[in-house]
């Protein structure tokens, strides 16, 4: 039975917020990330910085460069997250299959929806008017038979726009004679590889199937059967099946010595993980931290226990992985978790079991805390020690 996918992808999501919460913003080439003298990338930019060549991703240095025009903005993350909610529920309303891909992207199965809405089109306008009623936000909506064709679909019309494509003979059609990165699973090696093979456009994948296939054994397969838009994936939403990991890091704007800055830093970094986890209903057995020396040397550290949701277990960990590196200045740090499971079951010993009551009273305020950050953001309530790292870091950034 064949299958309908809608991938929503917003507009320049950061920069429309921010442009929705103040209009005054409208019309200018506006940059989310670092701040001009920082050191950075950027998040995300509108649509008039991206006429000068800004991009997601690019060093803030040389979005200057490209951009010395633009107005600059470091990224609020609670304001984002706050939107970006109100949207997930818009989605869910329309089916309870839903991968999220990010704050401001997701893939919906609308198949066992189609009757009921009145077709996929429908779903698509009815999200699109709702999104732009409730968020105050516009999306490109991508209808497709696969995820693939779904995502090329909501590419096509940006912004604000609505496309589809029905079928693979369509996504074919529509991709013949467009660079192979077109394609899903094809990265700059990957490409570069391919270009060296003489193939550079789609077309060129369907005259040399037998040369790819026997260059790259199963990668090469696959990226035929994409090519001829097959495409085996399926939706699925959120939970361990596919999250594999999450992480979360900082650059400093200076090179950093300061054990307590760290660990500081460190602090603030569990905590987001930390309500990361409990919003996906999920359990970390594996802390890695990554660290990024002054000379751009990186080195990643990692530590397995107990599956653990908490703040305190991550950080500790994490702090523990920093006092056994080198001691020299650090331009990023980081963490990572891993070993993800929906479980935190482990052998219970005497204490854990006379701690019962205890344990009740802590899920109950735990509940709570989550609930409130759910609305507001994970910055919505701090333990003491999660303030006092901030004061910390305010006092040393204004000591700079």
């Amino acid at each position: 039975m064949g299958q309908t996918i809608i991938h929503v992808d917003m507009d320049a999501f950061f920069a429309a917020v921010e442009v929705r919460d103040d209009p005054g913003l409208a019309g200018k080439p506006l940059i989310i990330g670092a701040l001009p003298h920082e050191r950075g990338v950027v998040s995300t930019c509108s649509y008039e910085a991206r006429v000068f060549g800004v991009r997601s991703g690019m060093s803030i240095k040389d979005a200057y460069r490209c951009c010395p025009q633009g107005v600059y903005m470091h990224p609020d993350i609670r304001k984002y997250a706050a939107a970006s909610a109100v949207i997930h529920e818009i989605w869910g309303g329309f089916t309870d299959t839903v991968e999220y891909v990010s704050l401001d992207e997701g893939y919906l199965e609308v198949t066992g929806s189609l009757a009921i809405f009145g077709g996929a089109e429908r779903i698509g306008r009815a999200i699109k008017a709702r999104t732009k009623a409730e968020a105050g936000l516009t999306c490109s909506v991508g209808i497709g038979y696969s995820m693939a064709s779904a995502k090329l679909a909501s590419e096509e019309d940006k912004p604000d726009g609505l496309f589809t494509i029905p079928d693979a003979e369509a996504f074919r059609a529509l991709i013949a004679d467009r660079g192979i990165r077109v394609l899903h699973g094809i990265g700059v090696k990957t490409a570069e590889k391919l270009n060296e093979m003489g193939i550079r456009v789609v077309r060129d994948v369907w005259a040399n199937r037998q040369m790819l296939c026997e260059a790259l054994g199963k990668h090469g397969q696959a990226i035929a059967e994409m090519a001829d838009g097959i495409d085996r994936r399926r939706v699925t939403p959120h939970g361990v099946e596919d999250a594999k990991s999450i992480g979360r890091e900082h650059t400093f704007q200076h090179d950093i010595t300061d054990t307590a800055v760290l660990q500081s830093m460190l602090r603030l970094l569990a905590k987001e993980l930390s309500v990361k986890l409990k919003l996906l209903g999920l359990y970390a057995q594996t802390v890695t931290l990554k660290v990024t020396y002054k000379d751009m040397k990186g080195i990643t550290r990692a530590k397995t226990g107990d599956a653990t949701n908490q703040a305190l277990p991550v950080y500790r960990t994490a702090a523990t992985l920093l006092d056994g590196i080198e001691k020299r200045p650090i331009r990023l740090i980081g963490i990572s978790l891993s070993g993800l499971t929906d479980s935190d079951c482990r052998q219970l010993n005497l204490e854990d079991i006379g701690q019962a009551k205890q344990n009740r009273r802590k899920d109950k305020w735990e509940d709570t805390m989550l609930s409130l950050q759910k609305k507001f953001g994970a910055s919505a309530v701090k333990t003491g020690s999660e303030l006092a790292s901030e004061r910390y870091l305010r006092g040393k950034d204004d000591a700079e």
